[in-house]
């Protein structure tokens, strides 16, 4: 009875993927086109899935060993099933080797189910919840009808009861691992996913690469949306990525936005862009809601408005403004899903189309434009700071080193400290460096977060055009939203340029023996990782081995490194100043207070203006640039020190 159920049971639900495959992969082209490599996207999928997919997974040593388990026995015994009891190859050795596989994804299976049992509050429950019974049914069933097959029981063990028996288990199964991989079940994630890294958006981040960099928007081709304004508005393969979700949730307990109460949460954000393309409404939405917005309340279609000015629609546009752009989520994706890139995508299409850019937004882009600069301040004095420096400018020499490049933190006098403590760094290791002075102006970093790309290309390519005036083999800037933009999202205006943060830069000289230094008398210090200088471009230990060379031991805290809580002041956040239950800073500061540093180490004058605002009593706060010029030993101090040789007075004859 078995050997004619099974292969009707398997080979219809492979059927019916298939229609659902079909169904799928359309649903997704109605996104806008997108350029992939298919065959060699193909052929480097398995790569991507078992070593930089599982790379991410391997940092919950529970769930990749769990992975490992079940996915591959799932994988191995869906092959093995197909082959003995849909072609019905009843060979021992293959019969064996099913045993097998069915039992190592039982074994991953108890590891699901144990999961469930009282899972953490960022995982989705609802049909997750059904999972692991599902997966456990299919291995069961497969395991107990290829017992015969292996020669370990007779062949008509059991009768017509227990084939009836397996022939439900069976059917239980394929239909929610097979049939549902495709139509929308809990398993969507694995042929979605599968897909995705193989088509992914950002190639790059494939074999220990890295893309962080925002894509530049065509605004000479006038049919190109400017922006995201509903579903299909998005790449082809965006929404692929988008189907690719887990709903771990990982994202949710790491994002900065929704632990501070803020109306964001970025795993139902993506969720609800895939309700979008699907058409509906997140009334059966099985995670965490936004703070403050109740489930059912939100609905959209393919063709319809993502984010409505008046009334309800897909997302509310605080929830778009909430985004500190610190790409926690991102790095914690096990699908290496792109939440940032979508966020600003939607940004755009308010901010260009829609002038709807909230609070003092708008305000600060005016300025931008009217000024080169966000504060609205006078141009003329962005080295007003450096009055009394003498600085080079690159104007007088055509030519230099190091380009030290201000930013507008020229214009803040807390982060003035910080520029007149590198020039005093830079002339102590004899650098070859000049500035652009009034020529600079503002990187457009700012712009571009808050989605207004057309000043932020206009900034950028009139700096451009600047710098092409002169010569010099490296930028080096002391903000890492200046450094990242001048290093990544240049290129594609045609500026490309060795860029590097001031951390890094010091952490050479260091190395080369440039800088006399003694000792630190800081007694407890924390380092505080700026995203932008961190998860954006992989910069950990350059400003650690600085700290060290000075004599510093840091006293790490328990989010840092890669995990590092955001200081609330990326994207555009401390602008559009979306309300939440708590301050990002705050919550920050509480990182600090944990390991009872009485000085906290920076390296970003965004993070250094957030941390500073948290009301006292507090850690002092300094940049790694003021704690090395507070211990260099000058010439004439070690001319000072050096023992003079007392000379005899000349006899006179």
């Amino acid at each position: 009875m078995l050997q004619t159920i099974l292969p009707i049971l398997l080979f219809a639900a492979l059927a019916l993927a298939v229609i659902g495959a079909a169904k799928r992969f359309f649903m997704w082209r109605r996104g806008r086109p997108a350029k992939v490599d298919w065959l060699g996207g193909l052929l480097k999928m398995p790569s991507r899935y078992l070593v930089d997919l599982h790379h991410v997974v391997e940092r919950d040593k529970y769930m990749s060993k769990t992975h490992v388990a079940t996915a591959g026995g799932f994988v191995l015994a869906a092959v093995l099933a197909i082959v003995v009891h849909g072609f019905g190859l009843h060979n021992r050795i293959l019969g064996f080797a099913l045993l097998a596989a069915t039992v190592l994804m039982f074994v991953g299976a108890l590891f699901v189910a144990k999961r469930r049992l009282n899972p953490p509050s960022r995982l989705s429950k609802g049909p997750w919840m059904r999972l692991p019974k599902s997966l456990l049914m299919f291995a069961a069933s497969f395991f107990i009808a290829t017992l015969p097959v292996a020669g370990i029981l007779p062949a008509d063990f059991g009768g017509w009861v227990l084939a009836a028996i397996l022939a439900v288990g069976v059917a239980w199964g394929v239909s929610e691992l097979f049939f549902g991989m495709t139509w929308g079940g809990p398993m969507k994630h694995a042929f979605a996913g599968a897909l995705h890294l193989a088509w992914h958006r950002r190639a790059e981040r494939f074999g220990g690469g890295r893309s962080t960099g925002l894509k530049a928007l065509d605004l000479d081709d006038p049919k190109a949306p400017l922006g995201v304004e509903k579903p299909t508005d998005f790449t082809w393969n965006q929404l692929l990525g988008f189907d690719a979700c887990v709903q771990c949730g990982k994202c949710e307990a790491m994002c900065p936005a929704f632990a501070a109460g803020q109306p964001l949460n970025p795993k139902k954000l993506i969720q609800d862009m895939v309700i979008g393309l699907a058409g509906g409404n997140d009334a059966k939405f099985a995670g965490s809601p936004y703070p403050g917005k109740p489930l059912g309340e939100h609905s959209g279609g393919p063709h319809q408005p993502i984010v409505s000015l008046q009334g309800k629609a897909l997302v509310d546009a605080e929830t778009l403004w909430s985004c500190t752009t610190c790409r926690a989520c991102v790095e914690e994706c096990p699908m290496m899903i792109e939440h940032v890139d979508a966020i600003v995508d939607m940004r755009r299409h308010l901010t260009l189309e829609k002038g709807a850019t909230p609070n003092k937004g708008a305000e600060v882009l005016d300025n931008l434009i009217a000024t080169d600069n966000p504060g609205g301040f006078n141009p003329g004095g962005r080295l007003n700071w450096a009055a009394d420096l003498n600085l080079p400018l690159l104007a007088d020499k055509g030519e230099t080193d190091v380009l030290f490049w201000v930013g507008d933190g020229a214009f803040d006098m807390r982060n003035q400290r910080t520029l007149r403590a590198f020039v005093k760094i830079l002339k102590a290791a004899d650098v070859d460096f000049a500035v652009l002075g009034l020529e600079e102006r503002d990187s457009g970093d700012v712009a571009r977060r808050l989605g207004d790309e057309a000043t932020f290309q206009s900034l950028a390519k009139r700096n451009i055009a600047t710098l092409a005036k002169y010569r010099f083999k490296r930028i080096v800037s002391s903000d890492p939203h200046s450094f990242h933009v001048l290093k990544n999202e240049y290129g594609a205006l045609g500026g490309n340029y060795q860029v590097l943060h001031h951390s890094t830069f010091i952490e050479e000289l260091v190395r080369k023996g440039s800088l006399n230094l003694g000792q630190s008398k800081a007694a407890s210090v924390t380092y505080h990782d700026p995203c932008y200088l961190g998860r954006y471009n992989g910069e950990y230990e350059a400003p650690r081995a600085v700290l060290k060379a000075i004599g510093i031991e840091v006293k790490e805290m328990e989010r840092s490194g890669f995990r590092s809580r955001c200081c609330g002041g990326g994207g555009g956040a401390p602008i559009t100043d979306i309300p939440g239950k708590q301050r990002i800073p705050d919550m920050r500061m509480v990182d600090i207070q944990s390991t009872g540093a009485e000085l906290v180490a920076v390296g970003c004058p965004q993070c250094t203006a957030m941390l500073e605002g948290v009301v006292a009593p507090r850690p002092e706060i300094k940049d790694i640039a003021e704690l090395v010029a507070e211990v260099l030993i000058e010439a004439t101090e070690v001319a000072a020190k050096r023992p003079t040789t007392k000379r005899e007075a000349a006899e006179v004859q």
